[in-house]
């Protein structure tokens, strides 16, 4: 019993020695003891997500024509439809938007220089045309966008008053006191004197606009080539003829198809007999072509013709509605045409056209006036102007054809009915001025 009591307590003791050498650190000159295992380092934090993408930019407006463009009508007349443009962003009409609008070629007027889209996009304005030129065109804008609108006009430009030729000019010079040639009956009865003053010219005429058309142009209208089977006699291009120019008759005309083109800032006039545009006017091709100034006049060689029989210019020759209607004066002479002529010219024509030789024919260049007794008050105040000139002014002969035809210019705006009435003057109702000594060619 001792024994085991001593060896219990021998066992406590051991035990006691153990736990406390576990827990009391080393001595001095000892092993260290061994560190504890180092924690694993930290993962870095997670990168922040990526920022989303900016919203892109709004959409600009854009304007776009809805209607309107292309559009033909009379001079100095409003068009028959509005111009029309509608106002989009990324395809939704955009309301409240200013357009504005403004004439880029051209003198026509507008009806607004500026509108605001409705509900469903759209602005319009009304458009009256330039009286003069032919092609205008018009633009509507917003921010960073616009379009443009073009219109074609029907009829003779107003040339405002301005003067074919300068006073003196043979074409400008009053012959109503001027001497009667001493074979006066019988030029006149050799060229109608029974026919009626027969206007060849008006509004519309189997299809096609009635008469000789012009057209006027720019200075910066560009010049294309032509050429001329009687190129000897003719003025060598290029000439400035836009690729709308009118031809005498229509497009499809057999018939002389005379183009004459003024240009306005240079004030000259190019003409040409038997037009014909070559790849959609980017060249024209004819018989003959003449170019005149009409601040000083151009004579042409002797013997040499123009875009008229005669070697006269033709446009002076015209009644035009400008003179007529708007400035209500004449002050030129005018061109006619005779069925029979001699083979002979008188200044200022410079070429003969027919093939007789009796002196009872009318040589190219023959000037005729309506005779001072000619009762002109029952006709209306537009025959009027015309019978005016004609008194003192008379006209020149300047092509074959049928007898007592009268030269005009095309226009929707003239009265056919009211042009018929000058048919009551009849060739016996003329008097021929005193001619110089005709020019036989040889």
């Amino acid at each position: 019993m001792r024994i085991f009591r001593i060896t219990r307590r021998l066992l406590v003791v051991a035990a006691a020695t153990i736990a406390c050498s576990a827990s009391t650190p080393t001595t001095p000159g000892g092993d260290p003891p061994a560190a504890p295992p180092a924690a694993p380092p930290a993962a870095p934090p997670p990168p922040p997500p990526p920022a989303p993408p900016p919203p892109p930019p709004p959409q600009p407006s854009i304007v776009t024509k809805s209607s309107g463009d292309a559009q033909q009508g009379t001079l100095s007349s409003l068009l028959g439809a509005p111009l029309v443009v509608t106002v989009t962003r990324s395809g939704a009409s955009v309301s409240g938007t200013t357009v504005t609008w403004s004439v880029t070629a051209g003198n026509g007027s507008l009806s607004s220089a500026s509108t605001t889209t409705d509900a469903s996009g759209h602005a319009s304005v009304r458009w009256t045309l330039d009286g003069t030129f032919l092609a205008t065109s018009a633009k509507a804008s917003i921010t960073g966008s616009s379009v443009t609108f073009t219109a074609l006009g029907n009829g003779s430009g107003d040339l405002g008053g301005k003067a074919i030729f300068a006073a003196g000019d043979p074409w400008r010079t009053d012959i109503s006191r001027a001497p009667l040639d001493a074979n006066s009956a019988n030029l006149i009865t050799s060229c109608g004197a029974a026919k009626g003053l027969h206007p060849d010219f008006g509004t519309v005429y189997d299809g096609a606009p009635n008469g000789i058309p012009y057209v006027v142009v720019h200075g910066t209208q560009t010049k294309v080539p032509v050429s001329f089977y009687y190129g000897d006699e003719s003025d060598a291009g290029p000439y400035p003829v836009p690729t709308y120019a009118p031809i005498e008759g229509g497009a499809s005309s057999s018939g002389d198809r005379h183009v004459l083109v003024i240009d306005a800032d240079a004030w000259k006039d190019y003409e040409m007999f038997d037009s014909h545009p070559v790849n959609g006017g980017a060249s024209w091709t004819g018989g003959s072509g003449a170019i005149f100034d009409m601040t000083t006049g151009t004579t042409r060689p002797a013997g040499w013709t123009s875009a008229d029989a005669a070697g006269l210019p033709i446009l002076p020759g015209l009644v035009r509605y400008d003179e007529v209607a708007i400035h209500h004066l004449i002050s030129h002479a005018l061109r006619f045409s005779c069925a029979h002529s001699r083979k002979a010219y008188v200044p200022p024509a410079r070429h003969s056209a027919g093939s007789g030789t009796s002196l009872d024919l009318p040589p190219m260049g023959m000037r005729v006036r309506l005779k001072a007794s000619f009762d002109i008050s029952g006709y209306s105040a537009a025959n009027q102007v015309v019978l005016k000139a004609l008194k003192a002014y008379g006209m020149f002969l300047a092509d074959n054809g049928s007898d007592m035809f009268l030269s005009g210019a095309p226009d929707p705006r003239w009265s056919d009915d009211d042009l018929h009435n000058l048919t009551k003057v009849h060739g016996s109702d003329f008097e021929v001025v005193q001619m110089g000594t005709p020019v036989t060619r040889p």
